[in-house]
């Protein structure tokens, strides 16, 4: 006979909003001083099935995910900033094509057009800081980055933060085993 308990959640914690932690592979220097980060919306696009009294909606097939959005702080020499700012610039031509030339070389010196891609982990930290999860986003490129407005006005030192928004191509939320979180299963 099963258990009264079988279908409640096992931890009865709930997830707190600052328990988290972001790396990007290619460049960690942005990742030390990320103070904000969301899981980004995925939505399933939806078809419709000509019915001649309703038509019935059916899923597509095709997801669309939202936009990966953080917001660091920047440090006082401005290299975490510069860094995406670079990034940008090298993809959208406004830097030189020596500098899009960096951007694609690899390590051997072979030019790779996907070397221009990063990695990110966003890892999920429980109520100790360990964590149970981690949001692996593949093939990452920033969009855009805001400015930094300067105001001699200001009476209290505010530090500066940066938001940057990122394309991907894919996430997947796994375990900290690298497995899916909570695998599909039918039931």
């Amino acid at each position: 006979m099963a258990s009264a308990f079988a279908n409640q959640i096992g931890n009865r914690n709930f997830l707190s909003p600052t328990g988290f932690k972001f790396t990007l592979a290619k460049y960690p220097k942005v990742s030390f001083f990320c103070n904000s980060c969301k899981i980004p919306e995925i939505i399933l696009e939806v078809e419709t099935q000509a019915n001649y009294l309703n038509d019935i909606p059916q899923p597509s097939g095709k997801m669309t995910f939202g936009n990966l959005e953080l917001k660091f702080l920047v440090d006082e020499d401005l290299e975490n900033y510069m860094i995406i700012h670079n990034w940008i610039t090298a993809f959208g031509g406004s830097g030189s094509l020596e500098e899009y030339g960096t951007l694609i070389t690899n390590e051997n010196g072979t030019k790779d057009p996907l070397k221009a891609f990063s990695d990110g982990s966003l890892y999920v930290l429980n109520s100790n800081y360990g964590s149970t999860a981690v949001v692996k986003f593949k093939d990452l490129f920033p969009i855009s980055l805001s400015s930094l407005d300067f105001d001699s006005t200001v009476t209290d030192i505010q530090y500066f933060t940066a938001n940057v928004t990122f394309k991907y191509t894919i996430y997947d939320i796994l375990g900290t085993d690298n497995k899916p979180l909570h695998p599909f299963t039918v039931t």
